[in-house]
């Protein structure tokens, strides 16, 4: 009972329900190693005895949990409303330059019960306080009554300060002094302005006549341009952009990278650089593009896997060159600001790319001493490696403004949101983040999901997850941080795994899957965070929802304005008939697909071909004829679905028309958002990512192709007729497609 209890008091579930089943308890050597994580002492009884002590003697007396939530418009949290009459409470802003918010005082006469707190800031109990008389007013002291006709939504005695994370502390009298991160958000983050439908694309595969071997933000500006204009889209979503960790080979994934905070400057668009015009040695410039014209032609022409290794060789090389190029006084000036304003976590990110050139790319392997961020040798590494930050500061710096240039685009081509970006889960553990970022990221856990009825042994992702403790010491300065740098340039942003806002399955190193269990976050607070930063940027949220949910999580985040994720193939009447959801029952706040990266493409689906894929493979876990039947029942039942519903007018067979009948579905629907995988729109039949391969499948290295196989640029796209047939489906949520005017470009370089 004792380490239940103890656990329960840091978040971390002792069983789990993966179904409808009985409770799965969870294995004790587990729990213990996540409280060891936490920094919990719970390896003898002796041990749970003194932590639970020290864990509950500070629920007891705390009068403040780690952080408060004030929603605009919204009553006051119990911690607020409870405090004792005559507490005073002072509120440090987060802009030191606004207005200070003047001392307030909780009137006398008042008769509220004050919560207490676990250590997680989770109120117990309620116990009633006695009135306790004030101390007399100060000069600064703000006194407030009761006032109007009829309760406030707030008490009069709450100051109101302005949305931001603010530091609160709380005298009662002759009681000592409390403090907490104070985090005032509007109720809901931003909708979208309008119904809208948009493309759904993995950049890297998206080669266009000038690309370097793999998509890059001059093709998605490309991209958002030509589909806001010609086709009256409202957003265009990629996959995540951060910075991946370097090696030979590199991880191909976009969601283990080295940093979610900087993008990754493989994506850049060389020749928009400015400097790029005034590079002087033109020779080696343009053997790098004859190189680069080469990648490129065996990806498209030779059935080629896009080599991500291969293209930042070329486009490193090239931005050495155009860094030897001096900065005119302006662009100065603005790399300047761009220093200042990153700060420290700039400084941190670029010095591990340099370090991680001399020591390797995983820095558990580094000499001792520059493990530690913060160490002497480290600083003095800075200062030997300065030339090396440097020019890492400059390609964060030549990205970001490549990033901004393609929502500017967007926007200019009419889209009501523009690029949505995508936050992974996590990070790599060797990468810039883990390194930088170590007091806030629990040692030697790893992010994953439990077993359940379609992964019997579990999942391990390798993400080293956020200290909930951690993040509510830092007043959540690492999240805020993050959110900030990725909404800048967003439209929408999409969170991957959303429910990791309310807890996340920490798998102990060394152990199965199998063997983790849940830890519990401030979700309160985490969504407080995300709602209040993309009000700022006045950008939409996304939350990715599929899978394994929590109940009320769904509700909680609709409560706040996230967007779901609604899958066509996952969407069923599960609590009744078991069929298809009548697209009126859908829900509305969602972004509405057919399907994502993580599945099969829609032309696979309706063929088999999915099914022949996994069997190649040995991925199935039936024989292939039960898995065939039961795959062909499913389209069936879809197809039947559809043509009932008037949707399928080309008659059932037709592959290309039960694609846009599916797309026609979706429109019937409440969606705010559909979107429109890119491979679809032209027969594409093998998936970007495969779960459950590794080497056997050729993950997040494939390009855009059409029905036969054949690898499709950007140029070629734009002139499909195919896709321009599906596009005239979805013509009604936009300006709808243009007609063709001419024939396709001929493939080649610029």
């Amino acid at each position: 009972m004792g380490l239940t209890r103890l656990a329960a008091l840091h978040g971390v579930a002792t069983s789990h329900s993966p179904s409808a089943d009985p409770a799965v308890p969870v294995p004790d050597d587990t729990v213990v190693a996540v409280l060891a994580a936490l920094g919990v002492d719970a390896t003898t009884p002796e041990a749970v005895r003194e932590s639970l002590a020290a864990a509950e003697s500070a629920a007891r007396s705390r009068l403040l949990p780690p952080t408060v939530v004030v929603w605009a418009g919204e009553p006051l949290p119990p911690a607020l409303t409870g405090l004792p009459p005559g507490t005073t409470l002072d509120i440090r802003l987060e802009d030191p330059g606004a207005p200070p918010v003047p001392r307030t005082r909780v009137p006398a006469g008042r008769m509220e019960s004050a919560g207490r707190t676990d250590p997680a800031g989770r109120m117990e109990s309620a116990a009633p306080q006695a009135a306790v008389p004030q101390p007399a007013a100060g000069a600064r002291d703000v006194e407030a009554g009761d006032a109007g006709a009829g309760p406030p939504v707030t008490p009069a005695w709450w100051p109101e300060p302005p949305f931001g994370v603010h530091r609160l502390t709380v005298r009662t009298p002759g009681g000592p002094a409390a403090a907490c991160t104070l985090v005032v958000a509007p109720p809901r983050a931003p909708a979208p302005p309008a119904r809208a439908h948009g493309f759904l694309v993995q950049l890297y595969s998206l080669l266009s006549a000038r690309s370097w071997g793999m998509g890059d933000l001059g093709d998605l500006a490309d991209l958002a341009t030509w589909s806001g204009r010609a086709l009256g889209a409202g957003f265009v979503q990629v996959n995540p952009l951060h910075a991946a960790v370097p090696g030979d080979p590199a991880d191909p994934s976009p969601y283990r990278p080295s940093s979610r905070r900087f993008p990754d400057p493989v994506h850049l668009r060389v020749e928009d650089i400015p400097e790029y015009g005034y590079v002087t040695d033109r020779g080696a410039l343009d053997d790098l593009r004859r190189r680069a014209a080469s990648l490129t032609g065996t990806v498209l022409d030779k059935g080629a896997l896009i080599d991500r290794d291969a293209v930042w060789e070329l486009k490193r090389r090239a931005l050495e060159l155009v860094r030897e190029v001096p900065l005119t006084p302006g662009r100065r000036a603005a790399y300047c600001d761009f220093l200042a304003a990153q700060g420290r976590a700039l400084e941190d990110h670029a010095l591990w790319c340099a370090l991680a050139e001399v020591h390797g790319p995983d820095w558990h392997t580094w000499p001792a001493a520059l493990r530690d961020p913060r160490s002497r040798e480290t600083a003095r590494a800075r200062g030997e490696l300065l030339d090396r930050v440097d020019f890492h500061c400059r390609l964060a710096w030549l990205t970001d403004g490549q990033l901004a240039g393609a929502q500017r685009a967007a926007l200019d081509a009419g889209m009501p949101v523009g690029i949505v970006h995508d936050l992974a889960v996590g990070v790599h553990p060797g990468g810039a983040d883990s390194w930088a970022l170590q007091d806030a990221l629990a040692p030697g856990m790893s992010v994953g999901a439990p077993p359940d009825a379609f992964n019997a042994r579990g999942q391990d992702w390798g993400l080293p997850p956020w200290r909930p403790d951690a993040l509510a010491a830092s007043g959540y300065a690492p999240y805020r941080g993050l959110l900030r740098g990725l909404l800048a340039h967003a439209g929408a942003l999409r969170i991957d795994h959303v429910m990791g806002l309310f807890r996340l399955w920490w798998v102990p190193e060394g152990r199965p899957p199998t063997e983790g269990t849940y830890v519990g976050y401030d979700a309160e607070a985490m969504l407080a965070v995300l709602v209040l930063e993309a009000h700022r940027a006045g950008a939409v949220v996304l939350g990715e929802d599929l899978g394994t949910v929590e109940p009320g999580v769904r509700e909680a985040l609709a409560r706040r304005g996230v967007l779901g994720t609604s899958v066509l193939w996952f969407e069923r009447d599960w609590t009744g008939t078991g069929r298809p959801l009548a697209p009126e029952r859908w829900r509305a706040d969602c972004l509405a697909t057919v399907t994502t990266h993580d599945l099969p493409s829609t032309a696979a689906r309706l063929t088999g071909d999915h099914v022949t894929l996994r069997h190649r493979l040995g991925l199935l876990t039936r024989p292939l004829a039960v898995e065939a039947a039961a795959d062909a029942t499913e389209t069936a039942e879809w197809t039947g679905h559809l043509s009932r519903l008037g949707l399928l007018p080309e008659g059932e067979g037709d592959e290309e028309g039960t694609v846009r009948a599916l797309h026609r579905f979706l429109l019937r629907t409440p969606a705010r958002l559909v979107g429109v995988w890119l491979p679809d729109a032209l027969g594409d039949r093998r998936p970007q990512n495969l779960p459950g391969t590794c080497d056997q499948y050729p993950n997040w290295r494939l390009p855009v192709a059409d029905a036969e196989g054949n690898p499709v640029t950007l140029e070629e796209l734009a002139a499909a007729p195919r896709l321009h047939r599906l596009m005239e489906v979805l013509a009604p949520l936009g300006k709808g497609p243009r007609p063709l005017r001419g024939p396709a470009p001929e493939r080649g370089r610029e």
